[in-house]
């Protein structure tokens, strides 16, 4: 091939096909390769397609790393939030009872000291991130967490569900980079042959 030999154009859209809710690509699966090679104009190189896969490839092992990455962060997030929410229930349940709470708390680092609350206020104050602290009474602290953890779980469902998608995805672009590959020996091997 020379090199002022018009080069095919494979653009994302030809080696995938839609992608999931979120915007994540659905590849392809390349059923006979000398066909999909032959779909462009002039004819796609091996090279040329296995180099376009791998950049796929790379790509959503990119997603993966970012996936699990977010996944990680809202399984540490939901076991907080669904304790801060036991603990305001918990509050809320010692104002009913007109009871105080008894509570150590970590001073330092192996120090402790000990306190008690007066749940008849019913206010709690909560750390909502970035230096910022709200008070809310029971109820609403109860409305905001529990909406939290509801969006949290959603949220997290949606990443595990990416995940395994673009999982999926990585394994169907490898098994595209091999059999393009073993397209390419079987075509030289038989030209080779043939001559």
């Amino acid at each position: 091939m020379s090199d002022d030999a018009p080069i095919a154009n494979i653009s994302l859209e030809s080696i995938t096909e839609g992608s999931n809710p979120r915007g994540i690509p659905h590849t392809k699966f390349i059923e006979d390769i000398e066909s999909f090679a032959n779909s462009f104009n002039p004819p796609a190189s091996p090279e040329l397609l296995i180099g376009a896969y791998s950049d796929l490839y790379s790509k959503f092992k990119q997603y993966e790393s970012q996936l699990s990455l977010k996944r990680a962060n809202f399984e540490a997030k939901l076991p907080e939030i669904e304790k801060s929410i036991k603990l305001v229930q918990h509050l809320k349940s010692k104002k009913e009872a007109d009871e105080n709470v008894i509570t150590r708390y970590n001073l330092a680092d192996m120090i402790y000291a000990k306190a008690e609350v007066d749940c008849s206020q019913g206010i709690v104050n909560l750390w909502l991130g970035a230096n910022v602290m709200l008070e809310y009474s029971y109820d609403e602290a109860l409305d905001l967490l529990i909406s939290k953890e509801t969006l949290a779980k959603k949220e997290f469902g949606e990443i595990t569900e990416d995940l395994t998608f673009t999982r999926n995805q990585i394994i169907t672009s490898e098994v595209n980079i091999s059999r393009i590959y073993n397209w390419d020996v079987r075509r030289k091997r038989s030209a080779a042959a043939s001559s």
